[in-house]
Parts: structure tokens; sequence; C-alpha cells
């Protein structure tokens, strides 16, 4: 018996067409384009500043093409030029605010009244060796003529009974107050040291005993009217410089005579006068 051969069996070739995948991912990429266009057509694009950046970005790049005035538009030929075209400026000028300057073009000066430098200048003339000795100085400012003594010339230490080698400067001053009229402030001054003494409690009283002291020889001859003076004490207050050494210790510790608004009876000479000008 002969044997029987039998045809190989082949197999079925499966059905043509994309995978069933493929259609679901070209419904989502259809759906995501449909949104993204519903999404441009409600946006608002300037189509201005648009194509200057189209421009901008076209220059930087070395391309020779941009988009057209339109939004999407074909390419056109870009012109070289070594400067990116701008939007022309309106006709409309832009106001800007102006600023008006109030102030004074100049500084005005101050002006002293002739009372003032009548006084200043005869108590220099009488005063002027101990200016130079700098026992003394004498200032005024536009209100007031200041006669400053320092205490090493006027007081001994923690004292304030005046020395009597100052006596006889006191009595200048008053030949020279009793022909002028004005206010008369004698003020003592400290520093800011706590005093160490059994006859003051504090800086207070020693700067206190030290300015009526000065009023004492100012109204003893009667020269001065002792309703034009008053006596003050201001510890170690109103410092001419800090309190952080000795020699600033000893500029801070003084008494003041300060004429106000003085008003002389004979006019001196007063050219060139070698006082301070306060500030």
């Amino acid at each position: 018996m002969s044997p029987v051969l039998k045809k190989p069996a082949t197999r079925k070739k499966a059905g043509g067409g994309s995978p069933a995948w493929m259609t679901t991912f070209a419904d989502l990429a259809t759906l995501l384009l449909t949104f993204f266009i519903l999404l441009l057509s409600f946006a608002e694009m300037d189509a201005e500043k648009y194509r200057m950046m189209a421009q901008s970005m076209a220059v930087a790049f070395g391309s020779n093409n941009v988009l057209d005035d339109g939004v999407g538009g074909s390419p056109l030929t870009l012109i070289e030029t070594d400067t990116v075209s701008l939007p022309e400026p309106s006709d409309t000028a832009i106001q800007q605010p102006e600023l008006i300057d109030d102030r004074d073009q100049g500084e005005a000066p101050t002006t002293v009244p002739a009372g003032v430098v009548d006084l200043a200048g005869r108590l220099i003339q009488q005063l002027e060796p101990q200016v130079l000795a700098e026992d003394l100085n004498v200032s005024y400012d536009s209100q007031q003529v200041v006669i400053r003594f320092a205490e090493e010339a006027t007081f001994r230490s923690a004292e304030a009974e005046i020395k009597p080698s100052m006596i006889p400067i006191i009595d200048k001053v008053v030949r020279v107050l009793s022909g002028c009229t004005g206010d008369v402030l004698v003020a003592g001054y400290t520093d800011d040291r706590p005093i160490n003494s059994s006859r003051f409690r504090s800086n207070w009283d020693l700067s206190a005993a030290r300015a009526v002291s000065v009023v004492h020889e100012l109204v003893l001859s009667q020269e001065v009217e002792a309703e034009r003076v008053t006596a003050a004490g201001r510890a170690e207050t109103n410092p001419l410089a800090p309190n952080d050494s000795p020699e600033n210790r000893a500029k801070n510790r003084r008494v003041e005579i300060s004429i106000r608004n003085p008003t002389c009876s004979d006019s001196v000479a007063t050219d060139d006068l070698p006082v301070e000008i306060l500030p």
C-alpha cells in the first residue's frame, strides 16, 4: 500500500487594515486639534505685535523671510537693514508732567540788626586780650550776642565762686552793657560727669550757682538793671562738643552771657570784626 502524502496546512493570513488602537488614537488627536482650534478662534491676537515679534526673531536667526501683516500669512522677503522696523510714533505727543521748582533761586543773606553788630564790636574792643588768650569768646547771630566764659579761666573745679582775676573782666562787660539795652540771660553749663560734692547735689545745682555768681557781679554796681538779668542752670544740656574726651568736656563746662535784641546808644566802628557767627 503506497503511502498517502498530505498537503501541509497553510496559516490563514490576518485580515488587512490598521490595528484597533490606531482608530482610538486618531479620534483623540482629532478632538485635541479641534479643541486647540476653538481656543485659537476665541483668542484675541495683536497682529502688529505679532508681526514685530516675527521680524525680530527672523533677524535674530538670520532668516530672510517674515510673515505677512495678517497672522498666518504667506512669507515675505525681508529687506536687509541694520535696524528692526518699529511702528511709527503716534502724532499725539505724550504729555509729560511739568515740575515747578518753587524754591528760592539763591539763599537770601541773613540780615544782622545794627544793635547786635554794635554791641559785639564794643565787647570785642573791650575784651580783646581775653579773646586772644581764649579765656572767653564773643559771637553773635541775628538775634543776640553771646559772651562765653571758659570754666578754667572763671571757676575752680566743682566750685561756684568766680576767680578774682575775672572780676575786672566782668566789670568791662558791665560798662559795655550799661550803654545798651536788651534782656540778659546768664546760663551755666557742665559736662556729663556726675559731681562729687557735699555742697552741690548735682550738676544742676553747680551750673545754677555759677550762673548766679556771674549775675551778682553784673548787677552789683547797679549799672545794669536787675530786671534785665536772668540766671539759669542747664547742667550738661546743650553741649558744644561730645563728652568723649577731657578737651571736649572742658569746652562744655562754661558760662554764657546772652544779650538778646540789643540796642546801643552810640554806634562804634564794626568793620572786620573777629567774631564767630553762630549757626
